[in-house]
C-alpha cells in the first residue's frame, strides 16, 4: 500500500469520481462528496488542486484520499483542504471536511503521502486544515509526522430554519423553481466569488434531488429564503436570506483544525547596514 500524488483539475476530478464508493462507505457529508467538490473545482478560486491517493495496489479502488489546494504566499506554500475557502460557502453547524481513510493503515499512509508532498516542494510550507470532525484518524498521524503540528477546536454555529414563524412557506425540490428564484438569491449574497459558487452548487444539487428551496413570499422577490441540503432523511440548512427574521443561529458541533509548518527556511536577501552620513 502506498500513496501517489495527482495534480491538475481534470485529473483531480477523476480521482474524486473514483473515490465515490469510499465516500459512501465512510458516510462523508455532502460537502465532502463528488458533486460538491466538483463544483468547488469548477466555480471557486482554487489555486493548485492536488489529490493524495492511497491504494492497496495499482488499479485498485482507493482506500484513502486527501484533496488539497496549494497556494503561494510569497515564498511560502500554504496547503488547505479543497473547499475550505470562504467563497466555497460550506454549510455550518457540522464538520464539512474529511480526510478520507478506510482504516488506520490507510490513514497512516495518507498522512505520510501528504507530508511527502509538502516536503517535496523544496519550499517553506504551512499546512492549515480546518472543518474536520473529532476522531479523524489521519490528523493524529499528520501531527506525529511533524514537530510543529498544533491542534485547535472551535464550536460551530448552525443555521436553524424558522421560516414558518414569518408566514406561509413554499418548499420545493424542483430545479425549475430554483432557477426562477436564483436571481433574487444571488442578489442577496454580497461576495462575488460566493455568488458564482452558490449558483453552480445549487443547480448541481437541485439536479440530483439533494436541495430544497424554501421561500416566504414570491420566489422572484422573497421576504426570506433558505437552501437546505438533503440526504436521505437528513436536512442540513445551508444558505439563506431573511432580513425580517425566520432564520436563527444555534450551537453546532465542534470543528477540529490542524496547523503545521515545515520545509527549508527562507533565505532572506542580505541588506547592507546603511552608511553613516
Amino acid at each position: 500500500m502506498g500513496a501517489r500524488v495527482v495534480r491538475g483539475r481534470e485529473r483531480v476530478v477523476r480521482e474524486i469520481r473514483a473515490a465515490a464508493p469510499l465516500m459512501a462507505r465512510l458516510r462523508a457529508p455532502i460537502p465532502a462528496r463528488g458533486p460538491w467538490l466538483t463544483a468547488v473545482l469548477t466555480a471557486s478560486a482554487v489555486a493548485r488542486p492536488v489529490a493524495v491517493v492511497v491504494e492497496p495496489h495499482p488499479l485498485d479502488a482507493p482506500v484513502g484520499l486527501a484533496l488539497l489546494d496549494l497556494r503561494s504566499r510569497g515564498v511560502v506554500v500554504e496547503a488547505t483542504l479543497l473547499g475550505g475557502a470562504p467563497a466555497a460557502l460550506a454549510p455550518t453547524g457540522r464538520p464539512p471536511a474529511r480526510l478520507l481513510a478506510a482504516d488506520p493503515d490507510a490513514a497512516a499512509q495518507l498522512a505520510a503521502g501528504v507530508l511527502d508532498l509538502l516536503d517535496g516542494l523544496r519550499r517553506p510550507w504551512t499546512l492549515r486544515f480546518a472543518g474536520l470532525p473529532l476522531g479523524c484518524p489521519t490528523t493524529p498521524a499528520l501531527a506525529a509526522g511533524t514537530p510543529t503540528a498544533a491542534f485547535g477546536s472551535a464550536r460551530s454555529e448552525q443555521l436553524v430554519d424558522a421560516l414558518d414563524e414569518l408566514g406561509p412557506v413554499s418548499r420545493t425540490t424542483d430545479p425549475r423553481a430554483l432557477d426562477r428564484a436564483l436571481p433574487a438569491l444571488l442578489a442577496a449574497e454580497p461576495e462575488r466569488r460566493a455568488r458564482t459558487f452558490l449558483r453552480t452548487a445549487a443547480r448541481v444539487h437541485a439536479a440530483i434531488g439533494q436541495l430544497e428551496l424554501a421561500v416566504v413570499g414570491s420566489p422572484e422577490r422573497p421576504r426570506a429564503a433558505l437552501l437546505t441540503l438533503l440526504e436521505g432523511g437528513d436536512r442540513w440548512p445551508w444558505w439563506g436570506t431573511a432580513p425580517d427574521g425566520g432564520l436563527r443561529r444555534a450551537m453546532g458541533s465542534p470543528l477540529v483544525s490542524l496547523t503545521a509548518t515545515g520545509g527549508p527556511r527562507p533565505r532572506l536577501p542580505w541588506t547592507p547596514w546603511p552608511a553613516a552620513a
